[in-house]
């Protein structure tokens, strides 16, 4: 089974990584030289001080009776070295192309009083021994087991905090760095040329406040862009108006006949759409109304009222008791939009009113639905559904993306969905404030 190594995928950890693998390795490279440093300084002074050690103790023994000597080896053992009264433990020679650097210390302090051999043992590393005769032909052997030297205890947990402070840096440096590319993304994200335009700060880092001003430019470019568009569609449509009812004037003074009627309806429908037009223009930026505080349950009730006097079949339920900030005329645009389309096709409308982190008034049908995959689309200015929301019911395609428009402009939002048994459920959410 092979392991494969991928890539991280987000950039702060591919920050992150790049950051602590340079430090871990800045850092191992830096305790390596130190160690070395020390190493070296350390075998130094150990070697000068064993080369007196040395020299001094075989001065001792060699001056000390033969039946004192034996006493005396505890008191001048060391840690990597001790002396003995005998011949030594058979070994093979020491080769002179390895010669440990502890036995030149050891020839240095002996000089030439006396005659110096050498051994070691294979088996063991760097173990030897130095074997020599003092002045009265006594055998004496020194024992040299060389080692490294010791790590300070406290050393690993200096380590361990410097390694966690790398880790702590790194994650703030990182996240300094990722904050605000990750703060452009949500803008980028929630950027909605329909909706009023969300600046970004643009203090900070230069690179930084360069691209939130690049992108604040952008956000004004697609708004102005938008609202020519815009503007333009609302002037043909008005500027429509006039021939349209001229058409119609002169369409009375014809003979009644079956063009007359066909003709007619032309024109009817033709009005209609350039009405819509002109609403859909108007709502894109929404409404320049001032918004007022207003009592939701009332103004619910004299919609439906409105549609009961009219002889249609609209009821009400549930209670908000809520009182919010909000432009009338918008909203009461939005709710006609849906309620509208609920009794086209359906004949009859409910109203549902429910107050939870959010407001949400729902309108419910039992019509004939919309298929899922076209739930998105319907939004869209112009789109009709085929099968049965289509032309010859005398939509235009603007009533729902008007309703949409007006639902951002309010700070809410609109979404649509089957019911279960069949039938459509128009939800409009708006915050309450």
């Amino acid at each position: 089974m092979s392991l494969k190594l991928h890539c991280p995928r987000t950039l702060a950890s591919r920050l992150s990584l790049i950051f602590l693998v340079g430090l871990i390795l800045a850092q191992a490279l830096s305790f390596g030289a130190q160690y070395y440093e020390r190493f070296q300084s350390a075998r130094s002074t150990m070697l000068s001080n064993m080369q007196n050690d040395v020299s001094t103790s075989i001065a001792i023994l060699d001056r000390l009776p033969a039946q004192e000597r034996l006493a005396w080896l505890p008191r001048l053992a060391r840690t990597n070295y001790d002396y003995r009264l005998d011949d030594g433990d058979p070994g093979a020679p020491l080769d002179a192309e390895e010669v440990p650097v502890a036995a030149t210390s050891i020839s240095s302090a002996i000089g030439g009083a006396h005659p110096l051999s050498f051994s070691r043992f294979p088996a063991e590393k760097k173990h030897f021994q130095a074997h020599l005769r003092l002045s009265d032909g006594s055998p004496l052997t020194i024992d040299v087991r060389p080692a490294m030297p010791p790590l300070s205890p406290w050393l690993p947990g200096v380590l361990l905090g410097q390694l966690a402070l790398l880790i702590a840096c790194t994650w703030l440096a990182v996240r300094i760095a990722i904050r605000p590319l990750a703060r452009l993304a949500n803008a980028v994200e929630s950027l909605d040329p329909n909706a009023h335009p969300v600046m970004l700060d643009e203090h900070g880092p230069t690179e930084v406040a360069y691209a939130a001003r690049a992108f604040n430019a952008m956000q004004a470019r697609i708004a102005a862009y938008l609202k020519e568009r815009m503007q333009l569609l609302a002037a043909i449509s008005h500027d429509l108006q006039t021939p349209i009812t001229r058409m119609k004037l002169r369409a009375e003074f014809m003979d009644d006949s079956v063009e007359k009627d066909k003709l007619w309806n032309d024109l009817g429908e033709m009005e209609h759409l350039v009405r819509e037009g002109v609403a859909y223009a108007r709502s894109i930026h929404g409404s320049t109304e001032e918004s007022r505080r207003i009592d939701l349950d009332s103004f619910l009730d004299s919609l439906v009222f409105d549609y009961q006097d009219m002889g249609k079949d609209v009821q009400l339920s549930g209670k908000s008791a809520a009182v919010i900030d909000t432009r009338p005329q918008a909203l009461r645009r939005v709710l006609v939009n849906l309620t509208d389309n609920a009794l086209k096709f359906a004949g009859a409308a409910q109203l549902q009113v429910d107050t939870d982190d959010s407001l949400s008034i729902k309108i419910l049908d039992r019509g004939p639905g919309i298929a899922e995959a076209e739930l998105q689309q319907v939004m869209q200015p112009f789109y009709r559904v085929e099968n049965s929301r289509n032309r010859s019911t005398g939509g235009t395609g603007l009533g729902l993306a008007i309703a949409q428009q007006l639902a951002m402009a309010l700070g809410g939002s609109l979404t649509l969905s089957n019911r279960e048994g069949g039938g459509l459920c128009a939800e409009l959410k708006l915050p309450l404030r």
